[in-house]
């Protein structure tokens, strides 16, 4: 079996890599789907968000990484997967993923909604607190796979430029 893990993973962070390693113990093939997160403003562009996940699961097999634009309902028919692997961190989460799990099933009878929790430790993460403490200088190499701590290191330090330019 199958299955899609959705996302904008801006920054991925080690509460997804733990979902995504566990799914690929579960799973014959794990797609990690990138969304374009055209309503948002991710600090990393869709095609470096892919090569941070990428460069995060070179040593598990049958994960794969792929940007996607359309609806992912459509992404899945596309692929031919019928199911979609979502991550529940605490139980605000919870009421938000149902809503997206209904609205998927609606849309596509077949289409299964499965829900991993993150390991413990990892439970209060998210990309935005990740970007957060980032930009305001605070240590985030303990949440984030190395390749990534490097890479926010770098985006940061261009952040940081940036502002200093426009103030000026």
């Amino acid at each position: 079996m199958d299955i899609i893990y959705p996302g904008t993973f801006d920054p991925v962070t080690n509460g997804h890599f733990d979902i995504i390693e566990r799914s690929s113990r579960l799973f014959k093939k794990v797609i990690v789907a990138v969304a374009a997160s055209s309503g948002k403003q991710p600090m990393f562009s869709q095609t470096e968000r892919v090569e941070m996940i990428r460069e995060s699961i070179k040593p598990l097999s049958g994960v794969v990484v792929e940007a996607f634009s359309v609806l992912l309902i459509d992404y899945a028919k596309e692929k031919g997967i019928k199911n979609i692997l979502r991550s529940l961190r605490v139980a605000s989460d919870f009421e938000y993923e149902l809503q997206l799990a209904l609205m998927y099933r609606a849309q596509d009878r077949e289409l299964e909604t499965i829900f991993l929790m993150p390991n413990q430790k990892y439970i209060f993460l998210s990309s935005s607190m990740i970007r957060e403490i980032a930009r305001l200088g605070g240590d985030i190499k303990a949440f984030v796979p190395e390749y990534v701590y490097n890479e926010v290191l770098k985006k940061i330090g261009h952040y940081r430029d940036n502002v200093r330019r426009d103030r000026r």
